[in-house]
């Protein structure tokens, strides 16, 4: 069984900056990374708001920048799924693929993926027109004619955002009553940008292969109506889920999942910390993510030194 000082889960902003910091340190690191490093960053095909790129960068150029930092330093790299974690002792056992590792320490950076609708040409449009972040790509829209799917805070919230931005914003709510706060329902409804649709659902999301999304399938709950209504694009505002079903039934978990910290990234288990979109926390950005990364990091490397008084 191959062992380690930390293990870092998860290849996005926050798990590579959490290598960069341990390697650094002279810890002895492995990155488990399933897929390809970047996570969401490389959902996103402009970035505009992360310091040090003042006329923007393309998601996968700031991860190719990410992972050639980390290139000339000496650490373990394992392609495959965390399927088992179980702490023994004062080490943690990985089951990762087929493979069995242990660790003193434990870094996650999983992540979180934003929640699907599941309507056709969803995934076939993301980022061309669908997106999931009004923060990261609501410029791309400027002066255009959007649709919004969601009913709670984040739809509202988001909604509003995009309306200083957009030239007309239509809100598609499955439900006729709203899940987020009076507040911002009130500011939405007298709104001029926005339109409502209550009890509408969104059938598909219709496109071109060349100009991306052209317009939304809606259908009226109420009366069975169905029509095509034009759009340049489609945010989908449905929530997060947490990338975790691997995690110990000991860890510590909010009610939709995410794993809480301190402002050091300590979760309740000695030894485990927890960095990026994988935290309860609100702002889930490329900047919290790096710096959570250092945090946990710097309080692992310190947890290890611990270990050796």
């Amino acid at each position: 069984m191959k062992q380690f000082d930390a293990v870092v889960i998860g290849g996005g902003p926050a798990g590579i900056t959490a290598v960069l910091y341990l390697v650094r340190s002279g810890v002895s690191t492995c990155l488990i990374e399933k897929l390809s490093p970047g996570g969401q960053v490389l959902m996103t095909e402009e970035i505009e708001n992360y310091p040090g790129f003042p006329k923007g960068i393309k998601g996968y150029e700031l991860v190719d920048t990410f992972v050639e930092h980390l290139s000339s330093y000496d650490y373990a790299k394992i392609n495959d799924e965390v399927r088992l974690i179980e702490k023994v002792n004062d080490r943690y056992i990985i089951q990762v693929g087929d493979e069995t590792i242990e660790a003193k320490a434990v870094v996650l950076c999983s992540g979180a993926r934003y929640k699907r609708v599941g309507t056709p040409g969803e995934e076939q449009y993301t980022g061309h027109g669908v997106s999931y972040c009004a923060l990261c790509d609501g410029n791309f829209f400027k002066g255009k004619n959007i649709a919004v799917i969601g009913g709670g805070n984040s739809a509202l919230e988001e909604s509003l955002y995009l309306s200083r931005i957009v030239e007309k914003l239509h809100l598609i709510h499955r439900r006729d009553e709203f899940r987020g706060c009076s507040c911002y329902l009130k500011k939405v409804e007298e709104h001029p940008k926005i339109s409502i649709l209550r009890s509408t659902v969104v059938q598909e999301i219709v496109g071109d292969p060349f100009k991306g999304v052209t317009a939304v399938r809606l259908e009226d709950l109420k009366t069975g109506e169905k029509r095509d209504m034009p759009v340049d694009g489609v945010f989908i505002f449905v929530g997060f889920e947490p990338v975790g079903g691997f995690l110990p039934a000991e860890l510590d978990r909010d009610a939709a999942g995410f794993v809480p910290t301190d402002c050091e990234m300590h979760t309740n288990m000695p030894g485990f910390f927890a960095a990026g979109d994988i935290r309860s926390k609100h702002c889930r950005q490329v900047a919290t993510a790096v710096g959570d990364g250092a945090t946990a990091a710097t309080a692992a490397h310190a947890y290890l030194e611990s270990l050796n008084a």
